[in-house]
């Protein structure tokens, strides 16, 4: 995609260098992190300097690699350095889908990591463009499309899964509106797929989390799109928390409920969404927020009642039959027919 007329992913590896777009400063300073060391890209997974499902996998990809890079291909050290990467993120299915695909090469050898963590990242374009593709029918002209969270291109390598649809809708000439949830607590709505829709010149607003049921009631939304962290073989899927919510309500209203997301994010291990372990993230994701000030400087201020706790999962499970269907790079499924994709 682009930035300011030139064209990014948002992650990727050059000599041993994993570089990324650094995500916690978007959209108020536009900043590429680079790093040397698998160590310092697991603290960029774990501290969301890149975050998405796709991103992490790519990342977790790059870290098993230089973890190769620094210590060959039979040191015991790379099993620690493996759930190291791992423990970032527990949900995020693409990340130990990384992992395992570059270790097996890596036992092989230091290039052949090299090689499967790029293939990868490569994997994840294509399949997020034919999302896109596929997607693109759903949508008819006049649109007004409610998503959550952020599934754009920064949250995969490039293209993305939820909004993938959308730019390829714009591509054909679709007139289309796209109404983004804030996705509190970390406001990946209002920070990332409010800054990618205003780069891709594609009208939308930014609403409250607690707006959808009202906008759904007024016959404002005329479909959902959301990404996904973790698909269960039963169809259920885990997504940024408030995902189930909306679900619920746009069963409710009978508004069309999709799930984008490539077959990488489906895990075998999981037979339904009670086993999908969701991550727990520190309260001050909660008690503090981050912005600018007047004079342009980002700044952290608490905004809950000081002496609080807060209560931060992460993620939350949306059962299979809330689900209209499921984008994938290789069709438009049921929740039911998941299974057989694997």
């Amino acid at each position: 995609m682009k930035v300011k007329r030139k064209d990014y992913r948002t992650i990727w590896m050059e000599e041993n260098l994993v570089q990324m777009v650094e995500q916690n400063q978007l959209p108020f300073q536009f900043d590429i992190f680079r790093s040397e060391d698998y160590g310092e890209t697991a603290r960029a997974i774990s501290n969301m300097a890149v975050r998405g499902a796709g991103a992490i996998g790519a990342a977790a990809g790059f870290a098993m690699a230089q973890a190769f890079i620094r210590f060959g291909t039979n040191d015991p050290k790379l099993r620690r350095a493996k759930a190291e990467i791992e423990s970032t993120r527990p949900t995020a299915q693409n990340l130990f889908y990384a992992t395992n695909r570059v270790f097996n090469k890596g036992c092989l050898s230091v290039d052949e990591a090299i090689r499967e963590a790029q293939a990868i990242a490569n994997e994840d374009v294509e399949s997020c463009r034919k999302i896109g593709e596929f997607g693109e029918s759903l949508i008819k002209d006049g649109f007004n499309i409610e998503t959550h969270c952020n599934a754009g291109w920064l949250a995969f390598v490039d293209y993305g899964t939820a909004l993938s649809p959308v730019y390829a809708a714009k591509r054909k000439g679709k007139d289309v509106f796209v109404y983004v949830d804030e996705t509190r607590p970390r406001g990946q709505g209002a920070r990332l797929t409010a800054w990618e829709l205003l780069n891709e010149e594609i009208p939308y607003t930014i609403i409250p989390d607690n707006a959808g049921a009202y906008l759904m009631s007024q016959g404002k939304i005329d479909m959902m799109i959301v990404g996904a962290d973790r698909i269960a073989l039963n169809g259920d899927v885990a997504n940024k928390i408030g995902t189930l919510e909306k679900a619920i309500v746009a069963k409710e209203f009978q508004i069309p409920f999709y799930v984008a997301a490539p077959t990488s994010t489906i895990s075998p291990s999981c037979s339904s969404g009670r086993e999908i372990p969701i991550e727990e993230r520190s309260e001050d994701e909660v008690l503090y927020q981050s912005g600018i000030d007047e004079s342009g400087k980002l700044r952290k201020i608490m905004v809950c009642s000081p002496g609080s706790s807060a209560l931060n999962p992460a993620f939350d499970v949306t059962p299979a039959h809330y689900i209209t269907g499921i984008i994938t790079e290789k069709g438009i499924f049921t929740p039911a027919q998941i299974k057989n994709l694997i």
